[in-house]
């Protein structure tokens, strides 16, 4: 069709349009129609002052797509009647009525749902896809009435057991004044996106456990947060970068909504962020459960005693370790040693003493497994060992006593050498002729 055709195809449909109008017809569904004229004088009395779930077209009667969609959405409000009320706005001569709900093309459908919040109606546009829309909102609603939460919500916090659930009340404490790194989902319980979302955060949360801490937050009832960080829409995620945080902290999460795009998302973020691991001396059972026990894995280390390899030779060992937890550093492990002999029951919980010293083992503290070290206690023969082991290669055994070995508390290494020990010197001037005789 030519642009003077359509201009003069787009004319005529207004003013079949003005027609209708001054005929006093709704313009697009019959008197006798299940369909409610809905306007801006009986709109809130009607739908958002009501105990019903509405269904909510907004249309132009010039609209090609709003007469093709006519039929069906008048055959979805007889099935829906007496459960669902079914209406529909001009929002052609209501433009308040579309400005108001940010109409910006037709035709759109809005449900009025739990709380008259509006949700998009983004399903096939035919009476079968907009009863199926409109029922889940009523089964909402139903579960709301009969649990005192939605099925959304339900969802949140009792399948998401590794999702934080955060507050107006406990946000600056949970999350700004703390270490972690943070991703924090922005929802309303009603949004249909946010129920899609919900079973892939879930799933990311327990996969970057120990790593990443995930929380979400019901900004339609925490509003201060809401306000202050400028959620607009839902789900809004957001990422709170490690250590101090401040306005700087905060940005925008512009990754994917499955869980497979949600954690290498987070991952590569907490490359950029986290320094490499230190490597922890083991002088207290505080001291190792703080390094490890949240970790995937601990690498726990066994350096000669220092008599026997003095600081240049264990600031060697340290230097290993530590380039390793920097090539590691995504993994999250924990990194610790011990003096050979300054703890005998780690030593003989890995079986570690027999093979001499320098000794490695890898550590599943939750599991109470571990796995050897055999080959060279350098950088190749260690990577060589933690890159099979991260693929899922090696044999594991379980941790001797199937328990936190007993920590004995030590003096931390000073960085020093160590002096030999003093020989004895013998004064002969206390000893009598005889014994001198016999000496």
């Amino acid at each position: 069709m030519s642009r003077v055709a359509c201009t003069i195809h787009g004319i005529m449909s207004r003013l079949l349009g003005v027609l209708l109008l001054v005929a006093g017809a709704n313009c697009m569904y019959a008197s006798n129609s299940a369909v409610v004229d809905l306007r801006p004088n009986n709109f809130d009395n009607l739908v958002l002052n009501s105990d019903h779930i509405w269904v909510v077209e907004f249309y132009a009667p010039w609209c090609g797509h709003c007469q093709q969609l006519t039929p069906e959405y008048d055959k979805a409000a007889t099935a829906l009647k007496g459960i669902v009320k079914v209406g529909a706005v001009n929002a052609d001569e209501h433009k308040s009525l579309g400005s108001k709900y940010g109409v910006r093309g037709f035709p759109t459908i809005k449900i009025f749902g739990l709380d008259k919040k509006p949700e998009d109606y983004n399903g096939p546009r035919s009476a079968a896809g907009i009863v199926d829309a409109a029922l889940n909102a009523a089964n909402q609603k139903v579960r709301k009435v009969l649990g005192g939460k939605t099925s959304g919500g339900e969802s949140k916090s009792k399948d998401s057991k590794d999702v934080i659930e955060l507050t107006d009340e406990n946000f600056d404490k949970t999350v700004l004044n703390s270490e972690d790194m943070w991703l924090v989902e922005f929802y309303a319980p009603w949004c249909g996106h946010c129920k899609n979302l919900a079973p892939e955060w879930a799933t990311a949360a327990t996969e970057l456990k120990g790593k990443i801490k995930l929380g979400a937050l019901d900004a339609t009832v925490n509003t201060l947060k809401a306000s202050k960080y400028e959620i607009k829409g839902y789900p809004t995620i957001k990422f709170f970068a490690p250590g101090k945080k401040d306005a700087d902290s905060m940005q925008d999460y512009d990754g994917g909504r499955t869980s497979g795009d949600i954690v290498n998302w987070a991952l590569e973020k907490l490359a950029e962020n986290i320094p490499a691991p230190e490597v922890v001396q083991i002088t207290s059972e505080k001291k190792l459960r703080a390094a490890c026990e949240d970790k995937p894995i601990c690498v726990v280390s066994v350096l000669p005693h220092i008599l026997d390899c003095q600081s240049d030779c264990r600031n060697g060992y340290l230097k290993t370790l530590s380039t390793l937890g920097e090539k590691y550093k995504k993994k999250m492990w924990g990194w610790v040693w011990a003096e050979a002999g300054a703890q005998p029951h780690i030593e003989d919980a890995l079986e570690i003493g027999g093979f001499g010293y320098p000794a490695l083992a890898a550590v599943n503290i939750k599991k109470m497994k571990y796995s050897l070290l055999k080959g060279s206690f350098s950088y190749d023969g260690i990577n060589e060992f933690l890159r099979d082991l991260s693929y899922g290669r090696g044999g594991t055994a379980p941790l001797k006593g199937a328990q936190l070995p007993v920590i004995i508390e030590t003096t931390p290494w000073d960085g020093k050498d160590a002096e030999p020990p003093q020989e004895e010197e013998i004064d002969l001037s206390d000893i009598n002729l005889d014994d001198k005789d016999e000496l």
